[in-house]
């Protein structure tokens, strides 16, 4: 389980990013009825290997690596499925932590850091890789999509400019564009992301620039609209996140029956079931309690191989808030995913958390820090 806090830049070619999106896939138990029957046949992983090790074998191929490990990131991040993640770290172990990788393998390390909610060791790998190549737009994106994460809008912006002077103007606009939303100017983000789109060179530009545009008219409070270009946008590409963000508005604004069509041929993932099981128990459907349940098991493997749980605070939140009628732990739990990552909806689910608990000190101590932030969303004034 994790959450979708990643940004979708994940590449200049490949424009659907996410993150991270939103989580993790956990398969649906499968009984055997039989010792010798196979249950799934899993990728070949090889173990990241100590650097010392690496060195003494053959040279590896960094462009065919490279291809790979975006293959790798793409599949995480439209199926929610970490063992990509794990594959893309494997194939990147000659290269990984080391300061004379090529910047490219940096960058790259740094994505997949990203994705597995390692934010600080992500920055920390994208800044040194910039400082040694000044010009990588992809690596500028990402740090301008950390600093989003992180509630830094100045620094974001300053990122998407450097994206400009790479050469990218598209991506530097959208870039900016998508920050100035997060700042409040949604009028003119809404304008500069509808021209964006309208001069999209093919359908994963335009799926990106929509689902972009759909979430600078949520942030506006302008639902159907945002439905709207929610809508086109999936019509154009099909996307994990996109489609994520979508089902929130729907059950935000009680459209429960359009849920379950959103989310239909989603692969099974937390974010996804939690959705299903929310929609469910709010139309009286009692599927949402083997939901639950299924939810629970799968938190209970994570600690069970070691995850931390803290990288999964959003939706251990969602499920205390929506499923357990628990506010007081949906609030602890929110607090802490806020010292991880501050995107509308963290702050959304801690405020909602707070004001369900009746703990009006913490309503007032989050209220405080969201204003120091500057971000403006008009769902944030009655975390509905």
């Amino acid at each position: 389980m994790t959450s979708a806090s990643v940004s979708r830049f994940t590449g200049l070619l490949a424009l659907a990013f996410l993150a991270t999106p939103y989580a993790v896939s956990a398969a649906t138990t499968v009984q055997p009825t039989r010792d010798d029957e196979v249950i799934e046949v899993l990728p070949v992983i090889t173990r990241v290997r100590p650097n010392a090790l690496v060195a003494q074998r053959k040279a590896p191929d960094a462009s065919a690596t490279a291809i790979a490990v975006r293959a790798d990131i793409s599949q995480a991040r439209q199926t929610g499925d970490t063992r990509y993640w794990g594959r893309a770290q494997s194939a990147l172990a000659p290269w990984w932590d080391r300061a004379d990788a090529p910047v490219d393998m940096a960058i790259l390390q740094a994505t997949v850091q990203q994705g597995r909610h390692e934010f600080d060791a992500s920055r920390k790998v994208l800044s040194a890789a910039l400082m040694r190549s000044p010009n990588h737009a992809q690596g500028w994106l990402n740090l301008a999509a950390l600093e989003r994460l992180s509630g830094n809008y100045e620094q974001a912006l300053a990122a998407c400019a450097r994206v400009a002077s790479a050469g990218q103007a598209l991506y530097a606009q959208a870039c900016a564009l998508e920050t100035q939303s997060l700042q409040g100017q949604h009028q003119a983000a809404t304008q500069g992301l509808q021209l964006l789109a309208n001069q999209a060179s093919d359908d994963g530009q335009r799926s990106w620039l929509w689902s972009l545009l759909a979430e600078s008219l949520e942030r506006w409070g302008r639902d159907g609209p945002a439905a709207q270009a929610f809508q086109k946008s999936l019509g154009f590409e099909p996307d994990l996140y996109t489609a994520i963000a979508y089902s929130d508005l729907l059950l935000r604004t009680g459209k429960l029956a359009q849920v379950e069509a959103v989310l239909l041929r989603l692969p099974e993932t937390d974010a996804v079931l939690l959705r299903r099981a929310t929609a469910w128990r709010r139309q009286g459907d009692a599927r949402w309690i083997d939901a639950l349940i299924t939810l629970k098991e799968r938190t209970a493997e994570l600690k069970r191989r070691g995850d931390d749980p803290t990288l999964h605070g959003r939706e251990l939140a969602l499920i205390a808030l929506w499923l357990e009628d628990d506010p007081a732990r949906a609030l602890v739990l929110a607090r802490s995913n806020l010292s991880l990552q501050r995107e509308p909806i963290d702050w959304w689910v801690a405020l909602q958390s707070a004001q369900q608990a009746k703990d009006t000190a913490a309503t007032a101590e989050l209220t405080t820090a969201l204003r120091q932030t500057g971000l403006q969303d008009t769902r944030l004034a009655g975390a509905r």
